[in-house]
């Protein structure tokens, strides 16, 4: 898999409209007609490739985004859905049973987190969260109920990155499932080449990039997708996170620029980072050498789309993370607001977002701290002009000081 390139494999689809358009027809329709009764019986049975019965079963439009993210990922199959949460949820609930159990990362989503902790153990699925990046604690965490390896391949909020070879190792041992959230490390990273048996993304972010539409995917081998899809027992299709198709053929276009526009993103973090960093300030990114994975992820990543587009800041307490936030945006510098993967720079604080489902002295126990800042930097075009300014902000809230920045 070392020539394995996942922009490459996007652009070698090619899918003609109906009518030879280059952009392919959407199937604005949730229901398809038949020529005939047997053929309708035999597509409820799943015997008739290429016919559509229902839209929440399939559509064109969804299955051609499906072949392109498995293309993308590497994987056999993908099957799409109206969420993140649409695309996680049910890979999980189709891999566990009541009695069953779970070991996840600490360091997730906060949706994600929320359903591990309080929602399924109401279907009796128990989890335990744990230090991924810790592959003695995440083996010692395994019992014979354990049916799943939970993890994001550069976690939510922190940035702490998950050994998906040696997790996939594990896994292996045990007779597990590795799924794996690749939210933020779409190209930069491919799971499934490292041993993942199940990629998921949240469309919404850097595949989609607009901030536009919401959605996710689930990307894995033909027989689990055929499994999710099942009319008697998938999760997917019997719980109904059923993606549109107008926003399927949405994301489809938006799916070829992804390949610049990371490697733009990354490019960006990376310069910012380092003068972050430079002056003085708490900075967390893969790609600087402080950070305590830098060199696993490294050898994780295809190169040229770098090491994506998240950063993190630590300015001390929530009341300055709070002001800073508010004057960058007063200044255009990016906007207020959860979600990535947008051409402007988002910034939240996560303690009090994306994460607030965390209790707060589980928050603590894993570092996230009140002051720290969650940036999902955007496509700027002088990104030294955007650095100045960001500076200027800190200065005048005494977050910097103009002394000590000429030291440096």
């Amino acid at each position: 898999m070392k020539n394995f390139n996942p922009a490459d494999n996007i652009q070698d689809l090619q899918y003609f409209g109906e009518f030879g358009g280059v952009n392919p027809s959407i199937s604005d329709s949730s229901t398809y007609t038949f020529l005939s009764a047997k053929t309708m019986f035999d597509t409820f049975e799943g015997n008739m490739e290429g016919c559509y019965l229902y839209s929440r079963h399939s559509s064109p439009s969804n299955l051609y985004l499906d072949k392109a993210l498995a293309a993308m990922e590497g994987t056999e199959s993908a099957n799409v859905s109206a969420s993140g949460m649409g695309a996680i949820t049910p890979t999980l609930l189709q891999l566990c049973d009541s009695g069953d159990h779970i070991v996840s990362s600490r360091t997730i989503y906060g949706g994600t987190y929320a359903f591990l902790k309080n929602f399924t153990p109401r279907l009796g699925i128990k989890t335990t969260f744990v230090d991924i990046t810790k592959l003695d604690i995440v083996e010692a965490a395994i019992t014979s109920k354990t049916k799943v390896l939970y993890c994001e391949t550069v976690s939510n909020p922190l940035l702490e990155v998950a050994d998906i070879a040696g997790l996939a190792k594990i896994a292996k041992k045990h007779n597990l499932k590795l799924v794996v959230d690749n939210t933020f490390s779409p190209l930069s990273v491919s799971p499934a080449t490292l041993g993942a048996d199940i990629v998921i993304h949240s469309l919404t972010k850097y595949i989609n990039g607009s901030s536009d539409t919401v959605g996710g995917v689930t990307c894995a081998s033909q027989e689990f997708i055929n499994d999710l899809k099942n009319v008697n027992s998938g999760a997917s299709m019997l719980l109904g996170p059923t993606m549109d198709s107008l926003r399927s053929a949405s994301v489809m276009k938006n799916l070829r620029t992804l390949h610049i526009r990371m490697k733009q993103h990354s490019h960006n973090a990376m310069y910012l980072a380092e003068r972050f960093e430079k002056i003085g300030l708490k900075t967390v990114y893969p790609g600087l050498k402080s950070h305590p994975s830098h060199e696993l992820y490294a050898t994780m990543i295809n190169p040229e789309y770098g090491f994506g587009g998240m950063m993190t800041l630590d300015v001390g307490t929530l009341a300055k993370a709070n002001a800073l936030m508010e004057l960058m945006q007063a200044k255009n510098l990016g906007y207020l607001a959860v979600s990535l993967g947008f051409y402007k720079t988002l910034f939240s604080a996560p303690g009090t977002s994306t994460s607030s489902e965390i209790p707060m002295e589980e928050q603590i126990e894993m570092g996230l701290t009140d002051g720290l800042i969650r940036f999902s930097i955007g496509l700027d075009n002088d990104i030294e002009r955007t650095y100045q300014m960001m500076k200027e902000c800190m200065v005048e809230l005494n977050i910097l000081t103009a002394e000590s920045i000429s030291l440096v």
